[in-house]
């Protein structure tokens, strides 16, 4: 999958939220979109490179109750190499109860990478669970925690495990 088709999925996926959100009633609390920033430690395996890194991504729900896309991007550094990990994950929701959420998703990740100067492109896949905290009833502000897997399909079959962490912002639909 190119950088141009995982785009294309994420256009597609919020042009069908658009017009979904135009046929909600002015009464719904459903935000438009949440934004998640934080940070994400990481783990190769099986060696044990660690890294950390800032993480960005905003969320949809496209169905109510059933399905939700994350569309994320995660940038590594590191002191001979920087690797930008893009994902969309398909998120199956559960609400547990009025302040917390539990989602499990997956999806492909393109993954850039220039190390020593040579830069290449891989396909991979990813799995993860998405525990939202909502402290207030209103869920404008909350944090989350979204521990992962990434299985790399390019050279070396890299393997790795994450958890990222950080704050939940809710974009508010237009009245």
């Amino acid at each position: 999958m190119t950088r141009s088709h995982v785009w294309l999925l994420c256009l597609v996926s919020i042009a069908a939220s658009k017009e979904r959100a135009v046929a909600q009633s002015a009464d719904e609390a459903e935000p438009a979109a949440i934004v998640e920033i934080g940070g994400a430690p990481g783990w190769s395996i099986p060696g044990a490179g660690f890294s950390f890194s800032p993480t960005v991504a905003a969320e949809v729900t496209p169905i109510d109750n059933w399905l939700e896309l994350e569309m994320g991007v995660t940038p590594t550094f590191n002191r001979h190499s920087t690797e930008w990990d893009t994902d969309l994950l398909f998120k199956k929701p559960w609400t547990l109860s009025r302040k917390v959420e539990f989602m499990f998703g997956i999806g492909p990740e393109w993954v850039h990478t220039r190390k020593y100067g040579i830069t290449t492109n891989s396909v991979a896949g990813e799995a993860a669970l998405d525990f939202m905290f909502w402290p207030a009833a209103r869920h404008r502000f909350g944090w989350y925690l979204e521990p992962g897997y990434d299985y790399n399909f390019g050279r070396g079959h890299q393997q790795s495990l994450g958890i990222s962490a950080g704050l939940l912002i809710a974009i508010p639909r237009r009245r």
